[in-house]
Formats: C-alpha cells, structure tokens, sequence
C-alpha cells in the first residue's frame, strides 16, 4: 500500500478540507498559535523526535517556552 503525499496546503472549512494557498494556510496556524499563547501553559504542547537534530530540539523547546509559555515539551528519546 502506497501513501499519497500532500502538495499543497489543506484547511479544514466547513467541516471539510480544501485546497488553500500557502498564505492562508500560514495565516490560520499563526491565528491558532495566537489564540493559544495567553492560556499557552495549558492550551499548548510540542512534541519532538529523537531523530532530529539537536539544534532542531533545542529550537522547538525555545519555541515552546519563549514564544508560547509552555512547558509542555515531550520527545520520544526515552524509548
């Protein structure tokens, strides 16, 4: 069984997912992440890998706690 990979952004409108360009699909996840910051210590988690970089690591869990107030970092590196 083959996967299909996407080439273009999806939002979800309407209960349905669509086709949208890079701008609006950028707008609306920064729109989410907006929404999320003030309460960020609850509302908002990251989730990492233990594949990636460790400078990718460290930027996603600086980007957790600067940006969006949470502490609510995982990765799989215990497993």
């Amino acid at each position: 069984m083959g996967y299909v990979r996407l080439t273009e952004p999806l939002v979800r409108s309407g209960g349905e997912l669509r086709v949208a360009g890079w701008e609006e699909a950028l707008d609306r996840a920064a729109a989410g992440m907006a929404e999320a910051q003030p309460d960020g210590s609850r509302s908002f988690g990251l989730f990492s890998c233990s594949k990636a970089t460790n400078e990718l690591n460290f930027m996603t869990q600086k980007f957790a706690r600067v940006v969006m107030g949470s502490n609510n970092i995982d990765s799989c590196n215990r497993t």
